[in-house]
């Protein structure tokens, strides 16, 4: 398993497992949708992605947004996606995935990585908290987790 930042050039390495990712919280499947959004992101520099390599496919992907704080004049990390492909879960795909984030946010001088993932994802839950994530509060339908960079 690798795993390396994508850039706007590479954004359709992703763009069906994005697909994939927005199907599992219930969106209806729309590949246009998801290359223009992936694109999009990319070339406006409006978020990073990650993608993990193995067997010679993506399997699965993180897309970070940044956090600005003026208060105290830093750019943390909003994981807003983690998707591993269902063929490839359990493979330790989705903590390399977090690894490469959590070391990127580090390496740009962020105090933080947070992200969000629906009350009922206990097995996203379960390896958020083994890799360093504290729960922080509770909506009607996500919890969102915080990780000390």
């Amino acid at each position: 398993m690798e795993i390396k930042q994508i850039y706007a050039t590479d954004y359709l390495l992703v763009t069906s497992l994005f697909n994939e990712y927005r199907m599992f919280y219930k969106q209806a499947s729309d590949i246009d949708l998801a290359e223009s959004f992936i694109k999009n992101r990319l070339e406006n520099n409006e978020s990073v992605i990650f993608a993990a390599f193995k067997d010679g496919k993506v399997v699965g992907f993180t897309q970070l947004y940044p956090l600005i704080s003026s208060v105290r004049a830093v750019k943390n990390w909003l994981l807003n996606d983690l998707f591993v492909h269902t063929s490839y879960r359990k493979q330790g795909i989705g903590e390399a995935l977090l690894k490469a984030a959590s070391a990127f946010a580090k390496t740009h001088g962020a105090t933080y990585l947070q992200l969000e993932t629906a009350v009922d994802n206990y097995a996203a839950q379960s390896l958020y908290e083994a890799t360093g994530f504290v729960k922080q509060e509770a909506s009607d339908a996500f919890f969102c987790y915080r990780k000390a960079i």
